[in-house]
């Protein structure tokens, strides 16, 4: 069973109310394992929801094939090549309730490929170009259904480095603990504002209550993560969010590392 946290607060609030049965969730996501972060007893109550249903495509092989690891290319103009195997580009994810519930690509399952940390591209083909400025470049490519979500297990995923122009090449230790921030990402309306998932990557390391865990930071209200899997922010306002994942140990102090800390901004509206 999951840690659900609550300030003391909370917990003498409730304590002190009738004990009446609980109102059944307004979406199919799974509220059973919510974390309440310990600072949000007045008004709209901001939780973190983990997805419990998300299809898990547990045979899907994701393989770079181009750029090669190490590579340099003269060109700015960069060619990607995927080869992928029991799993379907442009096609909807169709099970779990984020395939519902959740902001999802009108084009279907894809490649997210984030290089530099820097927010992804959604990719829906296995071959494409794209126009890189002279620079060193950690690319980080895995498998994504149509609401966003990684798909986590070995194989559907691939870390590599590469240099591009004239950049002199900087050899990074893609051995060591690292997080890639994947989702929220930009604008969402109307309905999508309810579930806002939350989705990060993580390379050379697992998470746990007694281990390493990233903390997620939300408006200013902190949030702990011991399991990595998908996520729903519920009960966000309207405007602008501020979201902050950073990669901790065991004692809660950041990991070193060049992209373990990381922030990006939201915007919600009607």
């Amino acid at each position: 069973m999951k840690k659900i946290i609550l300030s003391l607060s909370i917990v003498a609030l409730l304590a002190s109310c009738d004990t009446k049965p609980k109102e059944a969730p307004q979406n199919d996501i799974d509220s059973s394992d919510v974390i309440i972060n310990d600072s949000t007893a007045l008004g709209r109550t901001l939780e973190l929801v983990p997805l419990n249903d998300s299809p898990e495509f547990a045979d899907a092989i994701l393989e770079l094939n181009s750029p090669a690891e190490g590579s340099v290319s003269k060109s700015n103009e960069v060619s990607f090549a995927y080869e992928i195997k029991n799993y379907q580009l442009a096609k909807p994810t169709t099970e779990g309730s984020c395939a519902i519930n959740c902001s999802n690509s009108d084009k279907g399952q894809h490649i997210h490929l984030i290089l530099n940390n820097a927010p992804y591209l959604a990719k829906y083909e296995t071959n494409f170009k794209e126009k890189l400025e002279d620079g060193n470049y950690v690319a980080l490519s895995f498998l994504s259904r149509s609401y966003h979500e990684s798909i986590k297990h070995f194989g559907a995923s691939d870390l590599r480095q590469f240099t591009v122009g004239k950049a002199p090449a900087e050899k990074i230790d893609l051995t060591k603990p690292m997080m890639f921030y994947s989702r929220p990402k930009g604008e969402y309306k109307g309905k999508d504002t309810a579930n806002v998932l939350l989705d990060f990557f993580l390379v050379n390391t697992t998470l746990s209550e007694t281990g390493n865990k990233v903390r997620a930071t939300v408006n200013g209200k902190s949030f702990l993560i011991t399991d990595w899997r998908g996520y729903v922010l519920k009960g966000l306002p309207l405007g602008e969010t501020s979201i902050k994942l950073e990669l901790i140990d065991s004692t809660e102090q950041a990991i070193p590392g060049k992209y373990n800390v990381v922030e990006r901004n939201i915007t919600l509206s009607k």
